[in-house]
């Protein structure tokens, strides 16, 4: 799997780029957490406890407000491998989904320990941040996927029967691989999706969510970005149903004021092209973030899937600033998820200074081996 080269980065263009790529990953997290406390529930159950409106704050979950899920921890997981499988290319290495999957049994090594294990160097320092290990409702699907040493692949893929929305909830930071073509994001959102969840639905969902993250975070509309995606998925066998949600989700936003029912009628059984769909639907129908937001966790379905979704779309399309600042206060995790995105952004705008052949910082490669 190869990547295009991209362009020469001026001041500008880095400094939109990390702001988008920080958004994009306090969008998903803010939209993660503000979910957790009513996921499961059904919209009646939410306005019994929380109003007639609905959730319209940060609540507690996990028994403190901010608290975020499997997700962001994962998320975040896909960024530390990205970055990994950049430094591994001076060695001659390319191939991201083993270095993702590699990062991927980092997180599952989370879910097992009970802390970081010091004498670990070559896990890097993500790997190390302790608030991490905490166990949040991973499904059994990432965990039974992510248990042993074998990669899934699209050709033989872990859980092929598997269609939740979890795959997706990682995949936004392939699409902020701005230097790359999109069907190259793409791809590599499918191959990664078939390591935990392998029915082809599933991975192509991951694969269209990725462009469209992708076409924003190059400063396109969400329009534009879902056309793009449906565009690559209708070369794709079996592209039909994630397809046919996104053409609703489009569909559903001249069909008058967005409401739960809407929302949880795009979602339908809560598979990944549903939550993908409702996602994308919030995006373009929420008057600012945070009343896309409130849109995407207030129904039936699955809460959290839909409000990181929605919140990577709002947080790539809008850069960190238009993120509500009291929600980000109370974020857990949000110093972590800062770090990492501005590494993130350091790495695929000045990666040569930071390591080649020539010569490496050695502070770099403690944070991100090459093993």
């Amino acid at each position: 799997m190869g990547a295009t080269a991209g362009a020469v980065w001026g001041r500008a263009e880095q400094q939109d780029f990390r702001s988008r790529v920080r958004g994009t990953l306090l969008g998903a997290a803010v939209g993660d957490a503000l979910g957790a406390p009513v996921d499961g529930l059904g919209i009646e159950e939410i306005r019994e406890k929380y109003g007639a409106e609905g959730l319209v704050d940060l609540a507690s979950a996990y028994g403190r407000r901010g608290a975020v899920t499997h997700l962001t921890q994962l998320s975040l997981f896909s960024v530390d491998g990205l970055i990994r499988a950049q430094v591994r290319r001076d060695t001659g290495a390319w191939h991201p989904p083993t270095d993702l999957h590699r990062a991927y049994r980092r997180w599952a090594a989370t879910q097992r320990d009970w802390g970081p294990d010091e004498r670990r160097k070559d896990d890097g320092w993500l790997a190390r941040e302790e608030w991490l290990y905490a166990r949040r409702d991973a499904t059994r699907a990432l965990l039974l996927g992510l248990g042993d040493e074998t990669m899934g692949t699209p050709e033989a893929p872990k859980n092929p029967g598997e269609r939740g929305p979890e795959a997706v909830g990682r995949s936004a930071p392939f699409g902020l691989l701005v230097g790359w073509e999109p069907q190259l994001v793409a791809q590599l959102a499918v191959e990664c999706a078939a390591q935990t969840h392998g029915h082809p639905t599933a991975c192509l969902a991951a694969g269209a969510y990725a462009v469209v993250v992708h076409g924003l975070a190059r400063g396109e509309s969400v329009d534009a970005a879902v056309q793009r995606a449906l565009a690559l998925l209708a070369a794709r066998p079996g592209h039909q149903p994630v397809s046919d949600a996104l053409q609703h989700a489009l569909g559903a936003v001249r069909q008058g004021l967005p409401t739960p029912a809407r929302v949880t009628e795009l979602i339908g059984e809560g598979a990944a092209e549903g939550v993908t769909a409702a996602a994308v639907y919030c995006a373009l129908v929420g008057e600012d973030v945070r009343h896309g937001l409130r849109l995407a966790v207030n129904h039936g379905g699955p809460s959290a899937a839909t409000g990181a979704l929605t919140g990577g779309l709002l947080g790539a399309l809008h850069g960190e600033t238009a993120l509500p600042p009291a929600w980000l206060a109370e974020l857990e995790g949000r110093p972590t998820i800062l770090e990492l995105a501005d590494d993130f952004a350091m790495e695929m705008t000045q990666g040569p200074a930071l390591h080649g052949p020539a010569g490496s910082s050695p502070g770099w490669l403690a944070r991100y081996p090459r093993a």
